[in-house]
């Protein structure tokens, strides 16, 4: 399966020991996860997305991107491929205006539902599925759950972003994991906007982290608060960051439950949620 790692902060912050220095990093990952990367990340609201087939350790240009990404929105991806060619239009993360999203697992029967899934994308949507894994048409089901709540080029919230990912995944499950004695499709996934982070557990683990024991910047950072050393009792956060394996280093890592939802909105307050409950902002 894939590996995944979604940043979200009140400012421009560096990634490159996430993706590259740490004992864990992205890179690293890669090793056991060789059939491409892809890193995207936010200037002035616009995603930036550099992608290749390529194993990212081995790779320059991983190399490169990952030393002078500096955003308030980060999202990679390395591959270990299930369904599609080894190709840049099958590496994540996808891309369809402000959206993107990367997705570590797999549509139980993807080839033999693949047709009935495409035909539940938007119409106007079907025409920008330009690869053939099933992370790229679970993408394209996202926005047409999520152009239910609003234009795709406007503000959408996370309460609305968090809904239609789960209706996305619930609409899957239905679909796919109709015999309750093979496993069921494994569908992790995190989409932002730029501003917007949702992260959905939906088989494969996810840690994420609000947090550090101390933070390396707080002699210097403008904006060290009490919740950047310690969890927020006001429920908002100055940074969330998803990984699909602990990275070493000072941030506090938390497993996303079973079934469990997190995420950010534009002033950076979170929400939790599961299948199980209603939408909650955290307070």
């Amino acid at each position: 399966m894939c590996r995944l790692f979604g940043f979200r902060s009140v400012i421009q912050s560096q990634v490159h020991r996430s993706l590259m220095d740490a004992d864990n990093a992205l890179g690293a990952q890669s090793t056991d996860h060789r059939d491409g990367w892809g890193v995207a990340f936010y200037v002035d609201g616009a995603p930036h997305i550099t992608r290749s087939p390529t194993t990212a350790i081995d790779c320059g240009l991983f190399r490169r991107v990952s030393g002078i990404v500096a955003s308030e929105t980060v999202l990679a991806h390395v591959r270990r491929a299930t369904y599609g060619e080894l190709s840049v239009l099958n590496c994540h993360p996808f891309q369809y205006g402000k959206w993107i999203m990367a997705h570590n697992g797999d549509i139980r029967g993807f080839v033999e539902h693949r047709e009935q899934l495409v035909q539940r994308v938007a119409p106007r949507l079907r025409r920008y599925i330009l690869g053939d894994t099933d992370s790229e048409v679970l993408f394209f089901l996202f926005l047409t759950h999520l152009a239910q709540h609003g234009p795709l080029s406007g503000r959408i919230g996370v309460e609305e972003s968090s809904m239609a990912l789960q209706s996305t995944l619930d609409h899957v499950r239905g679909i796919c994991d109709t015999n309750p004695d093979e496993e069921p499709s494994l569908l992790t996934t995190i989409v932002t906007d730029g501003t917007t982070m949702v992260a959905a557990e939906g088989g494969k683990e996810l840690f994420w982290s609000t947090y550090k024991t101390r933070c390396g910047d707080r002699d210097t950072c403008p904006s060290l608060s009490p919740e950047c050393e310690a969890s927020s009792e006001s429920g908002y956060v100055n940074h969330l960051i998803f990984s699909s394996e602990v990275i070493e280093g000072e941030n506090i890592w938390l497993p996303l439950e079973p079934g469990e939802l997190i995420g950010v909105d534009w002033r950076m307050k979170l929400l939790r949620t599961s299948r199980h409950r209603h939408l909650a902002i955290v307070n």
